[in-house]
């Protein structure tokens, strides 16, 4: 059990099992910034080792909204249903935060693929979130040339 994934924190931690479908998209969002930025982060690292600076310049370019909603745009149509339900839950929840540096748009379509990110880790879908990362930095590296 050396896999960092919600049912091992789960198992490890002994906390029970809830009812996915009775959490917030806001909570999904709240845990897909952090996985996503970690992905993102561990992507970046393991390309090579480049200072520090550097790697927080190329990795806030990756996580900000208008990022996140170019990811988002290069996947939604390989969504399941499931999928697109939870990013269209996230990104009309009524959040009680604002955006700093994106547009009201931009921001609530980010917390929607966030949401999605932390449904998908929630549920343990790891490799579909590795699909779907994959699928969008190259979409969003490519138009970043």
């Amino acid at each position: 059990m050396n896999e960092l994934s919600f049912n091992n924190i789960k198992n490890v931690f002994n906390i029970e099992d809830k009812d996915i479908k009775t959490i917030s998209p806001l909570v999904f969002a709240y845990v897909g910034d952090s996985v996503y930025d970690l992905i993102i982060k561990s992507i970046l690292v393991a390309r090579g080792n480049i200072p520090v600076n550097n790697l927080h310049k190329k990795a806030s370019s990756l996580v900000k909204a208008e990022a996140q909603v170019r990811m988002y745009n290069a996947v939604k149509d390989i969504l399941d249903e499931d999928e697109q339900s939870v990013f269209r839950r996230g990104r009309n929840a009524k959040s009680y935060t604002t955006a700093k540096n994106a547009t009201k748009i931009d921001y609530r379509m980010a917390t929607g693929y966030e949401a999605l990110i932390g449904y998908l880790y929630m549920e343990d879908k790891i490799e579909r979130i590795y699909q779907l990362v994959s699928v969008g930095l190259k979409e969003v590296e490519e138009d970043g040339r």
